[in-house]
């Protein structure tokens, strides 16, 4: 899963990005709301946590243009305003849920998650595809029972493929979806992480080179 933080409290935006990627999540991070909106324009997220109160492009218009725009990106908007009018107004704007600041850590990564299943189509709680099965809230991926132990990004190609239910994914896709806007595109990493994957899952291979086009389970 891709998420986009936004929140001008540079400190807390870096934590809420730290503890993300510890939960196999590619994380971007804006602290201006002109800078998510270039980032959303140009890039696909699963989530974006967006504060309301950010410099530059207030969050509500970052909300209201993503909107506009037709994405399917889901807004997780945090706000220190608690009463019920703000939270409909960011609601009304585009949002899919709110969290009122302060937060605890696992609700917020609870809440991520739950509006990362409900893309588009659908992604279900547990992948499973084969003899493969992964659970994203739970951390745990298996193969015919057997549990593996695999690096973030190794998870995160894993559950980026069998998001694709048999569908091709691209070596631009897995980029875009496993690691961050700092990423040379001309790294040879989805290569290298696809092979060390592969020994993991042992034999029979379960993923398909399409030459020209990418990977598939």
């Amino acid at each position: 899963m891709r998420v986009l933080v936004v929140d001008d409290e540079s400190s807390l935006a870096d934590l809420i990005a730290r503890g993300l990627r510890r939960q196999d999540m590619a994380v971007d991070v804006a602290y201006r709301g002109d800078d998510a909106d270039e980032l959303l324009a140009v890039n696909d997220y699963d989530v974006v946590v967006l504060d309301r109160d950010v410099p530059g492009v207030h969050g509500d218009e970052v909300a209201r243009r993503l909107a506009a725009r037709g994405s399917v990106t889901r807004v997780l908007m945090l706000t220190a305003a608690t009463a019920l009018h703000d939270r409909v107004t960011g609601l009304e704007l585009g949002a899919d849920d709110y969290l009122t600041k302060p937060f605890e850590y696992p609700e917020l990564v609870a809440r991520v998650r739950a509006l990362g299943r409900r893309a588009v189509p659908p992604v279900p709680p547990v992948l499973a595809r084969g003899d493969l099965s992964l659970d994203p809230a739970r951390r745990v991926a298996t193969r015919a029972g057997r549990p593996l132990d695999l690096t973030s990004k190794e998870f995160g190609v894993l559950e980026v493929l069998l998001r694709a239910d048999g569908g091709i994914v691209s070596a631009e896709d897995l980029l875009e979806k496993v690691w961050d806007v700092n990423v040379d595109p001309f790294t040879t990493a989805v290569r290298v992480t696809m092979s060390k994957l592969r020994r993991k899952l042992g034999d029979p291979d379960p993923i398909r080179t399409v030459p020209g086009q990418g990977y598939a389970v």
